[in-house]
């Protein structure tokens, strides 16, 4: 699989706000729709944000909605994940992925980052 770099975890406090990067090492048509997800300690992985390369689609979990951005620079191979208002629930290793298209089920993503650690503290 390809990898993907994540990059901008850390620790933050809650009502915080963090930047992920995610720095693909290319864009094709077996990854045109990028996808954030996260993994609580203990919890499956689940679904945060998604995007296109081509239309700039977005969508999002609803546990994020109005307080967590995606978006994409096409001339960088990257994608962000601005994040605020962050809560302590929102602690997780967050992930990177691509597919073809858009979906919010992880188990159909083809290619993964290594994840990087976001912890929120109350």
């Amino acid at each position: 699989q390809v990898q993907r770099v994540e990059f901008g975890g850390g620790l933050v406090q809650a009502a915080g706000s963090l930047r992920l990067s995610c720095a693909a090492p290319g864009r094709t048509s077996s990854s045109n729709a990028m996808g954030w997800f996260r993994q609580p300690p203990g919890k499956e992985r689940e679904f945060v944000a998604a995007i296109s390369w081509s239309a700039g689609s977005t969508h999002y979990a609803d546990s994020v909605k109005g307080r967590f951005t995606i978006s994409r620079d096409n001339a960088k191979n990257t994608v962000y994940l601005q994040m605020n208002s962050l809560k302590p629930e929102d602690t997780a290793v967050y992930y990177c992925a691509s597919r073809p298209y858009y979906s919010s089920d992880c188990a159909v993503y083809d290619y993964w980052g290594q994840g990087t650690q976001v912890t929120v503290s109350s």
